[in-house]
């Protein structure tokens, strides 16, 4: 998946364990470390739907410094003197004629239950900053806190404000003279390192992922459609323990899989096609990310084989550059050299270096031709989100702890000639180049798995999932006779006590 928000679900709270309690304790107090020697941290949940039969999705830094899932929440710690003095998590009350409709809440007693922090209700969250704001110690926010463009198609992005936005604003019109800041940063390059806990609940999203990855590539010649594909993962992910996907589901054939967004999921899938399944399950709240592509026929075509080799050659050459404390650059740099120089060998651009025209004008700016094929970053962290931030992208280094995803790929659009600026120099290339876009016209390629750097070394934690031709042809061989059972051992796995 290339780039995307993942979802969560809201759970039925459950007693954390006194470890994985002693674990929040420790994120909170190392964060603190990281803060001045006083002041007063806030780190802001996500808000309840307006309609409580939507499904919730809580706030990753919220979750991870927590465990709380319930909505409207809030956690509040002052420190002074280098020591936090105090901290309170503002939860709903319970409320037995609300939760007939929303579930049960854990309440003001719960959350202690629940968290080891003291409760207080939500509706005090306002008044309380009020009266912290007015002591003069700077407040650092954690929460959904910048402007992002609204999801209106039909005119202007028109930039809107979040509810963290809301709240933080009123509270400086309030207290003109309080020191605000927002420290996400901070709390997104600690969630870059994965604790064991982490690992664990990825490693089940991912062997999760893998057995829906299984079913589908042994299902392909069975089914029609898309969504029955689509249909399939998804149940197999549920069917197994995961909460839901991590991220729409992408089946994307033919046209649909040089789209690199694509989740419409509803094209007949035709024999000659090539699918692009970028999927991943949830499990805990924490994202697998693995992407396969398959021939509907279950043999690779030349055109089809060309293409898929490149893109195997190119991650091939990023899995050896993960070796503990080297430069992550290094993944990146040999994927792009490996793209270009087996774009130019299939005549797709003119040279490994060769540029064209992307803009106009009299000085036009210069654009690698072989990023027209491959237009996404290379990977990216996987945890409580899909893209989590990770470790890497603040030291530029891969150290224990970084899991990330590597998923180079290749598109290539009927149209992506025409999608240059028309400027002569480029009309030229499209002469050139036409003649093989014609011979590998909608093909799209992309190939993504999961790794996991430890003191040891690299771990490649989707392994199981048929990669190379060979293995992908011999799964798709099986015959289909319909979903296949749960594997009880792999939902008992993480089973609670």
């Amino acid at each position: 998946m290339i780039r995307r928000t993942a979802l969560a679900i809201l759970l039925v709270p459950t007693l954390l364990s006194a470890q994985t309690r002693q674990e929040y304790a420790a994120r909170r107090l190392t964060l603190e470390t990281k803060l001045p020697l006083d002041g007063v941290l806030v780190a802001l949940g996500a808000q309840e739907p307006t309609q409580d039969y939507l499904s919730f999705t809580q706030a990753p830094s919220f979750y991870w410094l927590t465990g709380f899932r319930e909505p409207d929440a809030a956690l509040v710690m002052v420190k002074k003197g280098g020591q936090i003095i105090s901290s309170t998590m503002f939860v709903n009350p319970s409320q037995p004629s609300r939760e007939v409709w929303t579930g049960h809440r854990a309440g003001l007693e719960g959350v202690y239950e629940l968290t080891g922090i003291r409760g207080r209700a939500t509706n005090d969250l306002t008044g309380v900053l009020d009266s912290l704001a007015k002591t003069g110690l700077p407040m650092q926010f954690v929460g959904d806190l910048g402007l992002r463009e609204a999801d209106d198609e039909t005119g202007p992005a028109r930039l809107t404000r979040t509810a963290d936005e809301q709240l933080v604003d009123r509270l400086r019109r309030r207290n003109p003279n309080a020191k605000i800041s927002v420290v996400n940063d901070v709390v997104e390059q600690m969630r870059g390192t994965k604790s064991a806990s982490e690992i664990a609940n990825i490693r089940q999203a991912v062997d999760i992922t893998a057995l829906a990855h299984k079913e589908a590539m042994t299902a392909v010649q069975a089914v029609r459609n898309e969504f029955e594909l689509q249909a399939l993962i998804e149940f197999t992910f549920r069917r197994n323990g995961a909460e839901r996907p991590a991220f729409s589901t992408i089946v994307g054939s033919g046209p649909n899989s040089t789209t690199l967004h694509y989740n419409g999921n509803d094209r007949f899938i035709d024999i000659n096609d090539m699918i692009v399944m970028d999927i991943g399950a949830s499990y805990r709240g924490y994202a697998a990310d693995i992407t396969r592509t398959v021939p509907a026929s279950g043999h690779f075509s030349t055109s089809q084989r060309d293409i898929y080799t490149l893109v195997r050659e190119a991650q091939s050459a990023a899995e050896r550059q993960i070796r503990l404390g080297a430069p992550s650059r290094l993944m990146n740099d040999s994927a792009d050299a490996v793209l270009a120089r087996g774009l130019a060998r299939l005549h797709l651009i003119d040279s490994p270096d060769a540029t064209y025209d992307c803009s106009t004008g009299p000085t036009p700016r210069q654009c690698p031709q072989f990023r027209m094929y491959y237009m996404h970053g290379l990977g990216h962290g996987i945890g409580l989100e899909v893209h989590d931030p990770d470790q890497y992208s603040y030291t530029s280094v891969l150290s224990p702890g970084s899991v990330f995803t590597l998923e180079p790929g290749i598109y290539v659009r009927e149209h992506v000639l025409e999608e240059m600026p028309r400027t002569p120099r480029n009309q030229e290339i499209a002469a050139r180049l036409r003649p093989m876009v014609q011979f590998y016209k909608n093909i799209g390629v992309r190939i993504e798995d999961d790794y996991l750097v430890t003191e040891r070394g690299m771990e490649w934690l989707s392994k199981s999932v048929p990669r190379e031709i060979p293995e992908i042809e011999a799964q798709m061989r099986l015959p289909w006779t319909g979903p296949a059972k749960r594997d009880r051992e792999l939902v008992d796995r993480y089973r609670e006590p």
